[in-house]
């Protein structure tokens, strides 16, 4: 049986595409939420990231963001691949504007993430990696690896990662070749 999507929906994946791809929010709407629409962070985890990630969507919903939670729902074991790949195609296409990936170490997610068209992962590990993936590499999709970082550094990792404008400039250079190799292998 084939999904219905509503025109509401339709509306809210085609603005939210134009936005990603243009790099702009709405005229008069702030960069993390407005009156009418927040932004969506998905977010995901395995078993190992999944106390990390409950905790995270409570600062989520607190900094302005609506947050889709794509499992995992418990601490019992389960693949890391399958919450990437929801986490990831949410951003690609355009359900999410951004997306959040906890796992053991954030490598694997890492690696799942960007196979999917329009995807953009980084894994960071301290405040200067987030900073340095979003300036620099426009990422739209976060890995944290829940076992390498603690809780408090996890929090300031995702503020700054949300609040970081991509740096344009000689930047925007890179990633127009990142999208051109994608591009590539998209035939």
């Amino acid at each position: 049986m084939p999904t219905v999507i509503d025109d509401t929906e339709i509306h809210q994946i085609v603005q939210n595409v134009v936005h990603q791809v243009l790099g702009t929010a709405e005229r008069g709407q702030s960069s993390a939420s407005t009156s009418s629409t927040r932004k969506i962070v998905a977010i995901g985890a395995d078993h190992g990231g999944f106390e990390l990630k409950e905790t995270l969507k409570n600062d989520l919903n607190s900094l302005g963001f609506d947050v889709m939670d794509v499992g995992t729902v418990s601490k019992e074991a389960v693949d890391y691949p399958d919450f990437a790949h929801a986490v990831a195609q949410s951003v690609g296409t355009g359900k999410a504007w951004r997306g959040i990936m906890i796992d053991g170490a954030g490598i694997g997610s890492c690696i799942v993430a960007n196979k999917v068209p329009g995807v953009r992962a980084g894994m960071a590990y301290d405040v200067s990696s987030a900073i340095n993936s979003r300036e620099h590499n426009d990422t739209n999709v976060l890995t944290l690896g829940a076992g390498l970082i603690g809780v408090n550094l996890a929090k300031q990792i995702v503020k700054t990662w949300l609040t970081t404008e991509f740096g344009g400039d000689r930047h925007a250079k890179r990633v127009d070749k990142i999208k051109a190799v994608e591009r590539q292998y998209l035939k």
